[in-house]
């Protein structure tokens, strides 16, 4: 399940439980269109209550990322699970995407927040 709200920096969007395919797609669209409403969109991805997620999704996921790498500002991902920090990880070795990791959601917003001052 996915949740995605609008803020002035780009998107704020939380998973829930599996991320799957049909959540990619509606995280894609939205992605596009902050695209098309802020330059640089930035982007808050709550991970902290993923439990899993679907491999057609990775595969999507990572096509998008090497089609849209310069489309996109900072890229903000809090959770605090090792295995779902990992999978984040590996994930932007293929891809150009250089996010910054934190333990909780409203850190990262505060990061994304301060930086939208400048």
């Amino acid at each position: 399940m996915i949740s995605i709200r609008e803020q002035s920096y780009g998107l704020n969007v939380a998973l829930y439980n599996e991320f799957t395919l049909e959540d990619f797609r509606e995280l894609e669209q939205a992605l596009l269109a902050a695209k098309r409403r802020v330059h640089l969109p930035d982007v808050l991805l709550d991970l902290s209550m993923l439990k899993d997620f679907t491999l057609d999704m990775a595969v999507e996921q990572i096509k998008f990322l090497n089609e849209h790498a310069d489309d996109f500002g900072r890229i903000a991902i809090a959770t605090d699970d090792i295995w779902i920090k990992l999978a984040s990880r590996l994930s932007n070795l293929i891809t150009r995407q250089h996010p910054k990791y934190f333990d909780n959601a409203a850190e990262a917003q505060a990061w994304l927040l301060a930086g939208n001052l400048k």
